[in-house]
């Protein structure tokens, strides 16, 4: 072991923090690195209070040969706008959102909690929803009231049946609906006296790109092409889409070059189409609708009206010029020879001269456009399609034969409703720009690339391949480390979380209005925690705070504070009420810490972690509910980014390396800690995202305090058959440590068939996790795990809309569950004497305890013993308690494993 982790950590870097900030400057100014690009497709910008559309996976639900199909959208957690029309001459297309979840949040948790505690858990914040879909729906516009009857039964003006407004039987004011198309100025006073809502226009030609773009972009098996009867699903290069021609194909028909998003321009369009063909249909037929139409089509001979080549040639082809015998030669032509009247005609036979007519000249006027433009992809769209397999062979073959093969049509799953896509776009919460994205490439372990179905590259373990998840959290560094975002003034600070509370009071402090000392007082209303080995001799505090202890202490404290203030009063807007609170609390703690320095016993017998949590109690005193929400919010943004890249890593290795590894990304992770001082230099030094990716590579064994091989053999020797059942992990920090360390590790004990339960503080303190903040967390993660989706589900910290209706989900096996309960407390610190009655419920069936983090395995519960296995893991950040507790150094690591017999 090398003797002073910090001195080689400090070698090892030497300019390096420096350096990576030059770098990430240098790629801004120029071109992004493709580590960059990867990340940024997968960025979740949570801290935005804005919802966003997440097509992350994002499917088509249905046989492939379904018209308009429902689309998936597996990860969509935030509840978006749900509805937006193109209303043409002919016709209304709808596109709506909807979960169609069966239970409301809170009941599934309800339930879920009660089967498995024992207890009922109401008082918690709602839990996320984590899916949804887009559906689609058409009326012919001449039957108007049937589209507004049905808008109506289905509560769209509300948000759908399954969406909160509706649950809660709030009445939205002021309800705007998104519309394109000229029935949105024609109909908008219709639709405000029928429904009470206006029509907000947005322009068609804007729509209809955008529709197109999002299609193209996020849905997978969309794009197609159809020649001869033959239908095969195109794959588009997300680096190779544009330029391309657009062409629409409604009443009329526009042709649209696209040459990229809100880029483009209508180039040319024709007064002959689909409105043309129902037109005339409709006179020559007596059609009563426009599928009709089409039907009649189907079974028609159009050699009985056309005139082909081979009529003028005897039945030969034209093959000098390269016309076959069956080619049209005039459309309707032999109507002029012959002495009949409309009467003596088919319909099934004018229906298809028709539809053949149009087609034609819609393919050749297409294709001439992209000849003008060098275009060699076209993609058609509009409801004159309609999916009819004639239709695009016709639109597919003229435009074969005018570009001698050069050019190619393609057509749309969902063609007829890109205006109505495009409106839906337009609402300014999810503008083409927000949405996240899922491009269809293969994530790639540490850089690796995939050649021949095998991985080539760096081996796993070198840290220096070039596109790894490290090297992705690396450049997310200078998120995390930026100056802290002011909140929003007048609010509590707590940004989308609910202000949590504590129950009876069970956390106060009793400072007065006039700022004179008071004493801090833990109400002993909670449960002593039933798995203590003996509560009766059990002491929190791993050492006692003597005189020279004290004024250690006193100093790192009064250190910190104007560190702590300004994050506290950044918080509250830096309104000048907080800047009035903010030095209230300073003068109220300090108080505290004089009067302590004093009076050692004026509280009673007083451990660190009492101290610790004093800090906290003068916070909350003062009104400031969670100083550190902004950087939190900020790390599990970075975090989450690349974390399907570390897990993609940690399954390509075998289960004995992957649990070394899962140990090793906790302790490595725990550095991420704006409790401790040093760590807080580290961040204003700008060098802790290095510091995290040299300790992960320098953390070599053994470890100060090293039981791994013991927990190994317990894991997998001698549970192998008869894994734990219910496992505890009590986490720590917010952002890598809880999601690149702790949720990993969990999700290892979930493959074994461990219950697992993550015990988070009750209120904030320092950047620490709570158990309010966990579900959202957990639900971005699950997006990209099924192990850990499934068990979330189970669980009840979030309802899968999408279980049961997914492939890969339907016949799953019932996963063991992953649970969160808070742990009664709002401090770094654990006093296993007074827990939440939630957390001991979920104790009495546990057989694993994971202790993570300074304040919960090293200040306090360090030589706690308990009545089940036991695994303490932590970072140690701070000098003097290295050298107190072992004789060591900063950075060191301890990983104690305390089996029972």
């Amino acid at each position: 072991m090398a003797a002073n982790n910090s001195d080689s950590i400090q070698e090892e870097l030497g300019e390096g923090g420096v350096g990576v900030k030059h770098e990430a400057e240098e790629e801004a100014e120029g071109a992004p690195s493709s580590a960059a690009q990867a990340t940024a497709t997968t960025m979740l910008p949570r801290s935005s209070s804005r919802p966003q559309l997440d097509l992350s996976g994002a499917a088509i639900h249905g046989t492939l040969e379904d018209r308009n199909p429902t689309i998936l959208l597996p990860n969509q957690s935030d509840d978006i706008s749900h509805l937006a029309l193109d209303i043409g001459g002919s016709l209304i297309k709808l596109v709506y959102f909807s979960r169609h979840a069966e239970l409301s949040t809170e009941d599934k948790r309800k339930i879920s909690t009660k089967r498995r505690l024992g207890m009922f858990n109401g008082g918690r914040r709602s839990y996320p929803i984590l899916g949804g879909r887009l559906h689609f729906v058409k009326f012919e516009t001449g039957k108007l009231n049937e589209c507004l009857d049905f808008i109506s039964s289905k509560q769209l003006l509300r948000g759908g049946v399954d969406s909160p407004s509706w649950r809660s039987g709030a009445q939205p004011d002021n309800i705007v609906i998104k519309a394109t198309g000229g029935g949105a100025y024609k109909y908008a006073d219709l639709f405000k006296e029928r429904l009470g809502v206006s029509l907000e226009k947005e322009d068609e030609m804007d729509c209809l790109v955008s529709g197109a773009n999002f299609l193209l972009k996020a849905i997978r098996h969309e794009a197609f092409t159809h020649m001869d009867g033959h239908k095969e699903y195109v794959q588009i290069d997300q680096n190779d889409l544009f330029p391309f021609l657009l062409v629409n194909v409604g009443s009329g028909v526009s042709i649209i070059k696209v040459d990229g998003h809100g880029k483009f321009q209508r180039v040319s369009g024709t007064n002959v189409g689909g409105g043309t063909y129902w037109g005339l249909g409709r006179l020559m037929t007596k059609c009563k609708s426009f599928d009709e139409l089409l039907e009649l089509s189907q079974r028609g001979d159009n050699s009985t009206i056309d005139m082909l080549v081979g009529d003028i040639y005897g039945g030969l082809d034209y093959s000098k010029i390269g016309l076959s015998a069956s080619t049209i030669a005039s459309s309707f032509g032999k109507t002029i020879s012959e002495n009949k009247e409309l009467s003596d005609y088919r319909p099934e036979d004018i229906s298809l001269s028709l539809l053949r007519m149009i087609s034609y000249n819609i393919g050749q006027i297409s294709y001439l456009n992209a000849l003008r433009y060098g275009l060699k992809r076209i993609f058609f769209g509009g409801f004159f399609i309609r999916g009819h397999a004639y239709t695009m062979d016709t639109i597919s073959f003229a435009v074969n034969f005018w570009s001698k093969g050069e050019a190619q049509a393609m057509f749309l799953r969902h063609e007829g409703f890109l205006g109505a896509l495009g409106a839906f776009m337009s609402y300014e919460k999810h503008g083409l720009d927000d949405l996240r994205v899922h491009h269809l490439v293969e994530r790639f372990p540490m850089g690796a690339p995939y050649v021949g179905g095998k991985i080539h590259g760096p081996p796993l373990g070198d840290l220096n391949a070039k596109i790894s998840w490290m090297e992705k959290f690396v450049q997310k560094g200078t998120q995390i480390i930026a100056p802290v975002p002011m909140g929003v003034p007048a609010t509590t600070g707590m940004g989308g979380f609910e202000r949590p509370t504590s129950k009876g009071d069970i956390l106060r402090s009793d400072a007065s209005a006039a700022l004179n000392v008071g004493v801090l007082h833990l109400v002993p209303t909670l449960d002593v925690f039933p798995l203590l080995e003996d509560p009766k001799t059990y002491e929190p505090n791993t050492i006692d705070l003597d005189q020279d202890e004290f004024k250690y202490w006193f100093k790192v404290l009064s250190d910190h504070l104007p560190d702590l203030v300004d994050k506290a009063v950044a918080s509250e807007g830096g309104t000048d009420d907080a800047e009035r609170r903010g030095d209230a609390f300073v003068h109220a703690f300090s108080a505290h810490l004089a009067r302590l320095m004093e009076e050692p016993a004026a509280y009673g017998k007083f451990g660190l972690a009492n101290l610790l949590e004093l800090r906290e109690e003068c916070l909350r005193e003062f009104q400031f509910v969670d100083a550190y929400i902004s950087i939190k919010q900020r790390e599990n943004e970075a975090s989450l980014a690349v974390l399907p890249d570390l897990l993609m890593e940690l399954d390509t290795m075998n289960e004995e390396a992957r649990l070394l590894a899962l140990i090793e990304g906790v302790l490595a992770a725990n550095i991420f800690d704006w409790g401790s001082r040093a760590c807080v230099e580290l961040y204003h030094k700008g060098t802790i995202i290095e510091i995290y990716r040299m300790s992960r590579k320098k953390m070599q064994r053994p470890w100060r305090i090293d039981d791994f091989d013991m927990f190994k053999k317990r894991m997998l020797t001698d549970r192998k058959d008869q894994p734990y059942k219910r496992a505890l992990l009590f986490v720590d920090n917010s952002g890598a440590d809880v999601v690149l360390g702790m949720l990993p590790l969990a999700r290892e004990l979930l493959r074994h068939g461990t219950e697992v339960v993550l015990v988070a503080n009750s209120l904030p303190a320092l950047n620490d996790v709570t158990a309010n903040e966990l579900p959202e967390i957990i639900a971005e993660a699950s997006k990209h795990c099924g192990i850990l989706r499934k068990a979330a589900e189970a669980g009840g910290l979030l309802v899968d809309a999408m279980a049961g209706i997914q492939d890969d989900l339907k016949d799953a096996p019932e996963s063991v569950p992953l649970m969160v309960v808070e742990n009664g407390c709002g401090s770094p610190c654990i006093d296993f004497r007074q827990v939440s009655s939630e957390l001991a419920a979920a104790a009495k069936d546990a057989d694993l305890l994971i202790l993570e983090g300074m304040g919960r395995a090293l200040h306090t519960n360090l030589n706690a013993r308990f009545k089940c296995d036991a695994l303490k893991l932590a970072m140690v950040k701070n000098q003097r308690l290295a050298e107190k507790l072992f004789n060591g150094n900063i950075y060191d690591c301890i990983c104690k494993f305390e089996p029972i017999s």
